[in-house]
């Protein structure tokens, strides 16, 4: 017996999907414009800084004549502090997340908790950096008020939601079977959690984290009111430190055009930076969902 057929779509469905769905690319279109926009700016102006002689390999000098520097110790000051920021936040936040998920659960604690993840996602940055104003810098924790781990505090307090929330996802995507096989073999909890849970979630995890450390690298206002601004490359994380957020915050409100391509040429280096975060947690994951 032939299964009865469909019946054709009428004309006033097929005008009003197309119509919709002119809409939709349409709105695409309009959310586009932006990105494209900032993205052709930051080449046609960024671009022509970076074929300079010694953009990456010089730092900023501050003299208001001639080659003002380039941005050395503003990348590597970057990298050093949300190196330290993600050495905190990461592990914090994973732990927080195996908390919520291995033991805390549906509990009241787990409740609050969250609650207070959410909160704390919805939080301005600078709040992050007046908080660590407050409480390090003016007490001068450490001897000193502005350092470069003050800031990295700062980072990782704004990093921190992000991890947890993420990594409690993923972990939630760990099959109950994997534990409850685990556990039938008489394997403690907290080696089910090392041995089965952290490596099944591992790719997940790490996609979070680069992301997180993707929104951490692009932050000014938490490190203007912790680590100030030095010209100099240093390795002191107990001193002032350059980065690129301040270097692009300092040098675009300069008269001089030659520092104002500086701050086009670090605002593309710093968006460089971010996207390659992005495109290998993107890698990752679509490894992960291949495996």
């Amino acid at each position: 017996m032939n299964p009865p057929s469909l019946p054709p779509i009428s004309r006033r469905r097929r005008r009003t999907d197309k119509l919709m769905r002119g809409f939709l690319a349409l709105g695409t279109g309009i959310a586009l414009i932006p990105l494209i926009l900032i993205v052709y700016y930051l080449l046609h102006k960024g671009l022509s800084s970076w074929t300079s002689g010694g953009f990456f390999t010089t730092d900023p000098n501050g003299n208001f004549f001639g080659n003002p520097g380039g941005i050395r110790s503003a990348i590597f000051g970057s990298l050093e502090i949300v190196g330290l920021a993600s050495a905190i936040a990461i592990p914090i936040g994973i732990g927080v997340a195996l908390y919520l998920t291995e033991y805390g659960k549906d509990t009241r604690y787990a409740s609050v908790i969250r609650y207070f993840v959410d909160v704390m996602t919805g939080v301005p940055s600078i709040m992050f950096g007046l908080f660590i104003y407050i409480v390090l810098v003016i007490s001068k924790a450490g001897g000193v008020g502005f350092t470069a781990w003050k800031g990295a505090i700062a980072i990782s307090l704004l990093m921190l939601p992000i991890v947890i929330r993420s990594a409690e996802v993923v972990l939630l995507l760990v099959p109950s079977g994997l534990r409850e096989a685990a556990l039938a073999l008489g394997a403690p909890r907290w080696q089910v959690i090392r041995r089965v849970v952290l490596p099944t979630a591992l790719p997940g995890l790490v996609t979070g984290s680069l992301l997180a450390v993707a929104r951490g690298m692009g932050e000014t206002a938490p490190l203007l009111f912790t680590v100030s601004v030095a010209f100099g490359l240093t390795g002191n994380l107990n001193a002032q430190m350059n980065t690129l957020p301040l270097q692009i915050f300092g040098d675009i409100t300069s008269p001089r055009t030659a520092v104002t391509d500086r701050a086009w040429g670090a605002a593309l280096t710093l968006v460089t930076l971010v996207l390659i975060l992005n495109v290998v947690a993107r890698a990752i994951a679509r490894r992960s969902r291949m495996a």
